[in-house]
């Protein structure tokens, strides 16, 4: 999971672990693994500054994801007009398909790239009665 230095807390590591995933969560300033901290919270910490290179890797995921929130935002706006949950995730989902229809057809354009069509050899076959 991948989390900005807001969430660097006991509870959110602890829930983030909990779940089976690894806590991505860099740490505020100042801070230093001292006897009062939890075993979770003194590990992550020494990853953090023992592996540095390996955590920031991981860490800078989120940078994609968060650029392609802003661009479906920006494009599509930033409601949900659907009233279900259901069809909230359907209008959402459907957002993402179109943004990434759009990044397809910048790409070629940019890229000068020509869409390949290819046609069927076979003769559409007739489903019996």
């Amino acid at each position: 999971m991948l989390e900005d230095k807001a969430y660097s807390s006991h509870k959110n590591l602890q829930a983030v672990s909990d779940t089976g995933a690894v806590p991505y969560i860099p740490f505020r300033r100042g801070f230093t693994a001292g006897k009062d901290t939890s075993t979770l919270w003194s590990k992550l910490w020494h990853y953090y500054h023992l592996n540095r290179d390996d955590f920031l890797a991981h860490y800078h995921l989120r940078s994609n994801a968060e650029s392609t929130f802003s661009m479906i935002k920006a494009k599509f706006g930033e409601r949900l007009r659907s009233k279900t949950d259901t069809a909230q995730t359907n209008e959402m989902l459907l957002k993402v398909v179109c943004h990434n229809i759009c990044c397809v057809i910048r790409s070629m354009r940019e890229l000068g790239l020509e869409p390949t069509f290819w046609a069927h050899d076979a003769p559409a076959q007739k489903v019996p009665d």
